[in-house]
């Protein structure tokens, strides 16, 4: 992979027997089409993320894949400041539709290219994003829960 993608591959590395890269965000998805095509990784079997709130890319967008024909999994990460887009990788892996909305809602990350990018755990119109770990792990849209539940939060 470093032969093919020279600075876009930042880290490379195993840990407990786990390979994984660290990739810069700009080329993630063509990355991901070569780990499908080339590298037969065929299955994304989840896409989360973490936040950093101290770092300037304060993100790390995870992808956790899956070869059925090497048994194999391989970690890859992408680190995204807040504000700042990845490219959607649904055209590599369909899976990665509801996963990418689900960081969308919990993180606020924006996946640009993205086919139907809303919530899909919380409501519309929700504010705020609760896996940010500048939210108080309490805080909840009290607006929300008054106007759409009309009962006052307990929180």
């Amino acid at each position: 992979m470093k032969t093919r993608f020279g600075a876009a591959i930042l880290e490379a590395s195993t840990f407990l027997g786990q390979n994984y890269f660290v990739v810069e965000a700009a080329r993630i998805e063509e990355i991901c089409f070569f780990l499908r095509d080339d590298e037969q990784y065929n299955m994304l079997a989840d896409l989360t993320a973490v936040d950093y709130p101290k770092k300037d890319k304060r993100f790390e967008v995870v992808y956790q894949l899956y070869s059925f024909p090497k048994n194999e999994r391989l970690r890859v990460k992408a680190a995204v400041a807040d504000n700042e887009p990845i490219s959607t990788v649904v055209k590599v892996w369909i899976a990665a539709n509801w996963l990418e909305r689900e960081a969308y809602d919990m993180f606020g990350i924006t996946f640009a290219g993205h086919p139907d990018l809303r919530r899909i755990l919380l409501p519309e119109g929700w504010q705020g994003f609760p896996l940010r770990k500048d939210q108080h792990i309490l805080q909840q849209d009290d607006q929300w829960v008054r106007e759409n539940l009309n009962i006052e939060s307990g929180q």
